[in-house]
């Protein structure tokens, strides 16, 4: 992969009108689509297997006057005035007439009915009319919503001074989120810290220019796709939010990169290449996690949930995809100008050459490794090292402390009750709370067939009064079969607010009542109503957590396996998340829950937080923190690694191995503080920025994700991480030999890059070989398969490997097609260096099983056709016996005549091969001797290459 990003970044660089012009005009389409198809977003909330969503499902078809969404206008009269009065009563019916003619309405409920109870208050001070309208908030149309609050407001300027009237419901219970200019000043703080960072004016806004580009996409795409899917408000601020911060991030890790590199002296252009393949290859990293994480949200099965993360996954691998090719883009555009004010000169760069065993001794060919020490180090970094038991006792006691406040946080989806005060949709709620009890704005709805009763509505009588009798029960508002006597509602006042964890109890109650009630009434009831629904999704969402969070930290432990060669490393990073985690909730629910600081942050109500926001936090705080811990511990171990090669034999020596260990923990961290200190400083920013105007829905993520990022960056990352990694020592660094070989490697430090770049000029200019191979080895399992593989093949000639062991010949084929990547040695084929780039070479490079083939000369004809280039053989003595030997040499003859064709090839029997090649006319065609391992072990090849 680095390599492949390596050629991107400098094509990039190369060509920044051709990538910039083609990103702004996909922003373009993407924005015109959304303006023509884009329907909106949609805050009906669904959770597909439930009881309450089946129970909506049923009234919709046999009771719809009670499935869809309602509004209500509460009335409060004057001081010392009743509602029942004139010219209250007068008025109130005067609007229920009104609004009865109102498009998508389809009962008004007047408090004055006789057949109607609990809407007109104890003490005849106010008074409540009730709209059901047909289907979801959604489906009204905007024009209703404007004339029912013009007859709102008509009501209130009619009634005499000092009354109330405020019109609010479900339909008014959410708000549509939008962006504020406090946004902006997040913005304008990554800026500074940019500018601080880069100590330059123009590189500074490059990040800053890149994330806009990759946010304004994933927006335009997001509202493109509402003409296709349902996808609540809440869904583009997230993305949002995220955009900008990864965007801002992986750009400023790549430029961060080149501009070091261009301070040491490289060129702008090589410097934009291997930046976008070192730095890019751990943003690719970083990128992906993210998208795991954010993808694993649909562990939850809500389908607004999936969508969300889904969305935002979307976001953050544009932002991706934009660091990667718009970074290197714009820095070809200022060019030198990228090196800003150097406060001191730096050494020039030294390069290095590989060895034949893949290892890259220092010489004068390419960028060396930071050495350990050669780094000022940190002073923090040295505090910490100096004292890491203190430092990691302190670190865990801070953040358990922290996290004391999350036992009490509660979950709910959102409601009027959460929108600020001066809204009327939050005065509505109050006042019928203050007025009719908090469980007026939140009734439940238990609903069931009746088929079977000769007398309806006697038995809902008797029902409701059973059901008035439960604790937790206000009253029972409302009794009845529907119209045709099939089915029939109870509609239940509970004691408690829709968010109150009481509210959930009842509702458990109540279907713990299920059995005992279908035994005696006969009705199969099922509690439903849009709190149920909220209810169930909430505990839907408390129930996914568990199997989510060994998702997301089973994930980690793998990937930083891979990443680092090291069980340690893992364990520590995870135990890391899992403090940042708890340490963010506790944040949140001593805000939300406990009310500190709330004036300060414009929070206007305390309590219950959004239900989705522990999941959606934990998903993207995971990926969020292994970005700082790739950023940071990768240096660490580079240096490590280069540190014990030049400690050599005395490293075995006691403490020389733990020495060396701490300190490339020093040198690690003090090479990457700066960036990853300036990184956590800008997404802290960005998503503080969301928490004092933002929606009520976004505020409490936004606010734990700024916690989070700051408690895991300098707490976690930068103080605990280095601390247990001194305490650690080498140990930190090892893993047993057989998970090893079971893990796969992933370049993510861009070794390939340097690599390619230190071999850039062997085997030497005016080279023609089609195969050069230097003291190639391969290694399975600790054997040794072959090894001193050394071949020089030119285009047109032919090659038939020879080894006492013919399996090691045909692993050395295998490998020189790219099938297998070699362990040791320099291998160049068809101008591609191994195994960096063995995709490409195992895409262009035919291959003939002619020892497993039904029909060899049918393998070896397939292999032979289309464009000539080379074409490796294994068993070629399989048609160099018997009637195949004319066909095949014919195929070869061919071949051989073209001129175009090389060929490698193994054979257990040399000898005749080379007679059949020397037939065909390949008179350049010769034997090399493969040197094996008498213990050769193969077993496992046969899967690797098939």
């Amino acid at each position: 992969m680095s390599t492949l990003l390596y050629s991107l970044g400098r094509w990039a660089y190369r060509h920044g009108v051709r990538v910039l012009l083609a990103w702004v005009v996909i922003l373009i389409a993407a924005g015109g689509s959304a303006a023509l198809f884009g329907q909106g977003t949609d805050n009906s909330f669904s959770i597909p297997g439930t009881e309450s969503q089946e129970g909506l499902a049923q009234l919709s078809r046999t009771f719809p006057q009670a499935s869809g969404t309602s509004a209500q206008i509460v009335v409060v009269a004057a001081s010392g005035d009743s509602v029942e009065d004139a010219p209250y009563r007068d008025d109130i019916e005067d609007t229920v007439s009104q609004l009865g003619d109102l498009d998508g309405v389809l009962a008004v409920t007047d408090p004055f009915d006789p057949m109607v109870s609990g809407l007109v208050s104890d003490d005849s001070d106010a008074a409540i009319i009730r709209l059901q309208f047909n289907g979801q908030a959604t489906d009204v149309s905007p024009e209703a919503k404007a004339t029912l609050a013009d007859v709102s407001d008509a009501l209130g300027a009619e009634l005499p001074a000092g009354s109330q009237v405020a019109l609010g419901g479900d339909l008014f219970g959410t708000s549509v989120p939008g962006v504020t200019i406090t946004e902006a000043v997040g913005l304008l703080i990554a800026l500074l810290v940019l500018i601080v960072t880069f100590r330059s004016f123009v590189v500074a806004g490059l990040p800053l220019l890149t994330a806009i580009i990759g946010v304004g996409l994933s927006m335009a795409l997001i509202f493109v796709a509402t003409a296709f899917a349902s996808i609540s408000s809440t869904t583009p601020l997230l993305a949002l939010m995220l955009g900008l911060a990864v965007g801002i991030d992986y750009a400023l890790f790549i430029a961060a990169r080149h501009q070091d590199q261009v301070r040491a002296g490289m060129d702008p252009e090589e410097s934009a290449a291997r930046a976008t393949g070192t730095a890019g290859s751990a943003v690719v990293f970083a990128g992906v996690t993210v998208l795991i994480a954010l993808i694993g949200l649909s562990f939850a099965g809500i389908p607004f949930l999936t969508t969300m993360g889904i969305a935002a996954a979307v976001a953050v691998a544009i932002a991706v995809l934009v660091a990667l090719t718009l970074t290197p883009a714009m820095l070809g555009f200022v060019k030198g100008r990228v090196v800003g004010r150097v406060r001191r000169p730096r050494p020039a760069p030294r390069r290095r050459a590989v060895s034949d065993d893949g290892e890259s001794p220092e010489t004068d060919a390419a960028p060396a490794p930071v050495a350990v020490g050669k780094t000022k180090t940190n002073p923090w970094v040295a505090l910490v090292s100096k004292h890491p038991i203190v430092a990691t006792v302190a670190v865990a006691a801070t953040l358990g402390v922290l996290a004391i406040p999350a036992s009490s946080l509660a979950l709910a989806l959102p409601n009027a009750g959460m929108l600020p005060e001066s809204n009327p949709a939050r005065q509505s709620y109050d006042l019928a709370a203050e007025y009719f009890g908090p469980g007026i704005n939140g009734p439940l709805i238990m609903t069931g067939t009746i088929v079977t009763s000769n007398d309806p509505v006697a038995l809902m009588d008797d029902l409701g009064d059973e059901i008035a009798q439960l604790p937790g029960v206000a009253r029972v508002a409302l009794a009845t079969p529907n119209e045709t006597a099939d089915t029939g509602i109870v509609q239940i006042v509970p004691e408690t607010a829709p968010d109150d964890p009481a509210t959930a109890e009842l509702v458990r109650e109540l279907r713990a009542q299920h059995d005992r009630l279908l035994d005696e009434y006969g009705i199969d009831l099922k509690v439903t109503g849009f709190t149920a629904v909220a209810i169930d999704i909430s505990d839907r969402l408390g129930a996914a957590l568990v199997p989510f969070g060994i998702f997301v930290v089973g994930l980690s432990f793998i990937l930083l396996m891979v990443v680092f060669r090291s069980v340690a490393v893992p364990i520590t990073a995870a135990l890391g998340y899992l403090l940042s985690v708890a340490a963010a909730f506790g944040v949140v629910a001593a805000v939300f829950e406990w009310g500190w600081f709330a004036d300060l942050l414009h929070i206007t109500r305390t309590g219950p937080v959004i239900s989705f926001m522990p999941i959606v936090l934990m998903g993207v705080l995971f990926g969020l923190a292994m970005d700082y811990q790739v950023f940071l511990v990768t240096r660490m171990r580079e240096d490590y690694v280069h540190a014990r090669a030049r400690a050599g034999r005395s490293f075995g020596e006691p403490g020389v191995a733990r020495a060396t260990a701490v300190d490339a923990v020093r040198s690690g961290f003090s090479a990457t503080a700066r960036v990853v200190t300036a990184a956590a400083i800008i997404m802290f920013a960005v998503f503080a920025a969301f928490v004092p105007e933002g929606d009520s829905s976004i505020k409490p993520i936004a606010l734990g994700l700024a916690a989070g990022i700051a408690v895991d960056a300098f707490l976690v990352r930068m103080t605990l991480i280095p601390a247990l990694m001194t305490l650690l020592g080498d140990k930190a660094w090892w893993m047993p030999r057989w998970l090893d070989r079971l893990l796969p490697h992933f370049d993510v430090e861009g070794e390939a890059v340097e690599r390619e770049i230190a071999l850039r000029d062997w085997p030497g200019e005016g080279s023609t070989a089609v195969i050069t191979a230097a003291e190639v080895g391969l290694v399975v399992h600790d054997e040794t398969v072959f090894d001193d593989l050394t071949l020089t093949l030119e285009p047109g000639a032919a090659a038939v490997l020879v080894a006492d062991d013919t399996r090691a010949s045909q692993a050395a084929v295998f490998a020189l097609a790219g099938r297998v990547a070699t362990t040791s040695g320099r291998l160049r084929v068809a101008g591609h260096l191994l195994p960096g780039r063995l995709s490409w070479v195992r895409a262009h490079v035919a291959i003939a099983r002619l020892d497993e083939a039904s029909d060899p000369l049918t393998e070896l004809h397939r292999a032979l056709t289309g464009s000539p280039g080379l074409v490796a053989v294994i068993g070629l003595d399989v048609v160099a016996h018997g009637t195949l030997r004319d066909e095949a040499a014919a195929l070869l003859h061919e071949a051989a005549a073209s001129g175009t064709w090389s060929l490698i090839a193994s054979a257990a029997d040399p000898h005749a091969a080379r007679l059949l090649l020397d037939e065909a006319g390949w008179a350049n065609a010769r034997t090399v001797r493969v040197s094996d391992s008498p213990s050769s072990r193969l077993t496992e090849l046969h899967e690797v290459t098939a």
